[in-house]
C-alpha cells in the first residue's frame, strides 16, 4: 500500500507547520479527506479518524464559540484518536488548547492560508495522484498524435529505436526503460518516468541519449495517460497474425483492461510509421468508427444481396 509522510505533504503543499511530533507514528494511506464538525461536538461514531483531519471556517467558528473548559475537553477527545495530521485553513488562529491536546498525544498540525474549498480541492489531486496504485513495467512510453502508447517487448527488440524514430517525427517521449504507472482513478492509468531517468532514452551501441536537450522540451513530456499497448515481438514464421483487426485483444494493468496489439518485427518493416497509424486508427475507433467493421459490413451486405438474386 502507497503511504505518505507528513513532512512530506507539508513541503509538497507549501503548508505552515504548527507542530509536529519529532516521530510521527502514523502516515497518510488514504486520499480521502475528513472535516470533524460532528466529531467536534461529541458525536464519533463511524469516525474516518484515518483520514486527514480538515478544521475550516465553519469548524473554527463553532469552537471560538465554546467556553474554554468545554473546548479544552472538545480537543482532547479529538485528539486522543491516531488522526495522521489537522489542516487548519484561512490561516485561522490556532487555539492553545488545540496547541495543548496535539503535543500531548503527538499529533501533527498544520496551516493553509487557502480558503477551505480551494484547500480541499488542490489536496484531493495531490493525494490521489501520490496514494494512486503504482506499478512499474519494463517498457516506453510516447505520446504519438496525443494518444498515450506504451511499448512493450523483448528486450533488443527496438523499443528504443522505434521511440527514437518517432521523436525525429514530431512525438514526445515520456518514458524509457521503466515505467512508472498509477492508477488514478476508475479505468485511467496514468504512466511517468522514474526521476533519475527522465528525459534519458537509450540506444544499444550509441548509449544513453538526453531527448531534451537533443531535440528540445517539445520532445519530451513528464506523464501520459495509457490508452494503448503495443507489444513488439520478432516475426514467427508459424504463427498466425491478425490481418483484419475485428477481434479486439486487451491486457490488463492494476486491475484495467487496456487495447493490446501485437505487431511482428522483422528486417524492413518501418514500426514508426506502423505505430503513427495505430494511434489514428485507435483515436478513429474512440469516436466511433472501425474500419475493419465497416469493411465486414459491405461484405456481409454484397453476400446477402447475392444470396437473394440466387
Amino acid at each position: 500500500m502507497n503511504s505518505l509522510t507528513v513532512d512530506r505533504l507539508a513541503k509538497d503543499m507549501g503548508l505552515e507547520v504548527i507542530y509536529m511530533p519529532d516521530n510521527p507514528k502514523t502516515r497518510l494511506t488514504i486520499s480521502d479527506l475528513n472535516r470533524p464538525g460532528l466529531q467536534l461536538a461529541g458525536h464519533y461514531s463511524h469516525f474516518a479518524y484515518e483520514r486527514l483531519q480538515i478544521i475550516g471556517q465553519v469548524e473554527w467558528s463553532y469552537l471560538s464559540n465554546l467556553d474554554e473548559k468545554t473546548l479544552e475537553e472538545r480537543l482532547n477527545n479529538f485528539f486522543k484518536y491516531d488522526i495522521p495530521a489537522v489542516v487548519v485553513t484561512r490561516k485561522l488562529e490556532i487555539f492553545p488548547q488545540m496547541l495543548n491536546a496535539a503535543k500531548h498525544y503527538g499529533r501533527t498540525i498544520l496551516r493553509s492560508e487557502l480558503a477551505t474549498t480551494k484547500f480541499i480541492k488542490k489536496v484531493l489531486n495531490y493525494l490521489d495522484d501520490i496514494l494512486a496504485p503504482q506499478i512499474t513495467i519494463h517498457g516506453v512510453l510516447v505520446d504519438v498524435y496525443g494518444i498515450g502508447i506504451l511499448i512493450i517487448g523483448k528486450s533488443g527488440v527496438g523499443k528504443s529505436e522505434t521511440a527514437l524514430e518517432l521523436i525525429k517525427r514530431g512525438h514526445r517521449l515520456v518514458a524509457d526503460d521503466a515505467v512508472e504507472i498509477r492508477k488514478v482513478e476508475e479505468g485511467v492509468l496514468k504512466g511517468t518516468a522514474p526521476e533519475v531517468i527522465r528525459h534519458f532514452l537509450e540506444i544499444r551501441g550509441i548509449g544513453i541519449l538526453d531527448i531534451k536537450r537533443l531535440y528540445g522540451v517539445g520532445a519530451v513530456r513528464n506523464s501520459k495517460a495509457i490508452e494503448l499497448v503495443i507489444e513488439l515481438e520478432y516475426w514467427d514464421e508459424n504463427k498466425e497474425y491478425d490481418r483484419i483487426g475485428l477481434d479486439e485483444e486487451y491486457t490488463e494493468i492494476l486491475n484495467t483492461k487496456v487495447p493490446k496489439i501485437t505487431i511482428p518485427v522483422k528486417p524492413g518493416r518501418n514500426l514508426a510509421m506502423i505505430l503513427e497509424v495505430a494511434a489514428r486508427n485507435h483515436r478513429q475507433k474512440r469516436m466511433g468508427y472501425n474500419a475493419a467493421k465497416e469493411l465486414n459490413d459491405r461484405l456481409m451486405g454484397d453476400f446477402q444481396e447475392a444470396k437473394v438474386e440466387d
